[in-house]
């Protein structure tokens, strides 16, 4: 593996690191969203799928979201018979959204950018140094 390799690697793992944490930051923006309707559905959580992908033009394996969907599991229900979504027995749908849930993802995929983008400080300090011995 070259250095260019391991650079184009942790490259690829920030820019789906990036794309986790706009998932992740439009959940948190969303997470009181309701419906405005009695009935209608309020914001759905979304997620991200990762996959190894082959990057043909290089040779190497590389990280890359395939899937942004949805999370299926159940709405909270809320007790308020004032808002304007609520049933006939006053409840209210809330988002499947858990704000210490998206900060745990926040953090775990910070975390990651931040190795890859330590990965890329020292492969371009290696090859820095590779050009002074060559001097």
């Amino acid at each position: 593996m070259q250095i260019s390799d391991s650079m184009a690697i942790a490259a690829a793992g920030m820019r789906a690191q990036g794309d986790r944490l706009r998932i992740v930051s439009e959940n948190i923006a969303n997470a009181d969203a309701t419906g405005s309707t009695p009935g209608a559905d309020p914001y759905r959580r979304k997620v991200v799928t990762f996959e190894n992908v082959l990057n043909k033009e290089l040779g190497i394996n590389t990280v890359k979201v395939t899937k942004r969907g949805f999370d299926n599991s159940q709405f909270n229900k809320k007790y308020d018979p004032t808002h304007p979504a609520a049933d006939e027995q006053g409840y209210v749908l809330k988002p499947n959204v858990s704000t210490i849930v998206e900060m745990m993802d926040m953090r775990e995929a910070r975390r990651g950018y931040e190795a890859n983008l330590n990965v890329i400080e020292v492969s371009k300090a290696m090859l820095a140094r590779t050009l002074e011995l060559l001097k």
